[in-house]
């Protein structure tokens, strides 16, 4: 998607912070970080949200989550969370499906 900022993170026309990249999927720091180790896991195929999650894209979702547990244990983080927000009411700024990992500080609940 042409004016989708994760889209131009991916393909390289917006600098990021890379922690990591395979085929299906990329992960970098956030720009405004909520916690001592906070990144973001993208699907390089565009998905709006988790709202558009179906039987052909759900196996990059599951690989996403295989990608975040192995940074995590790479990273030494035991205790972390894992965030998708969905639709604007809901907090999501970026309309490509994105996963927020954060670690190193007591997450509290409600967020904020």
């Amino acid at each position: 998607m042409s004016d989708c900022l994760f889209c131009k993170i991916i393909a390289g026309e917006i600098p990021s912070s890379k922690v990591y990249e395979d085929d299906l999927c990329y992960a970098f720091n956030d720009i405004a970080p909520q916690a001592p180790t906070h990144f973001l896991v993208i699907p390089k195929a565009h998905i709006g949200s988790v709202s558009e999650v179906n039987a052909d894209n759900s196996a990059v979702v599951a690989h996403i989550f295989e990608v975040i547990a192995k940074l995590a244990k790479e990273q030494g983080m035991d205790s972390y969370r894992v965030v998708s927000n969905i639709g604007e009411q809901a907090g999501q700024s970026v309309f490509h499906l994105h996963f927020h990992v954060l670690s190193g500080r007591d997450m509290t609940w409600p967020p904020g």
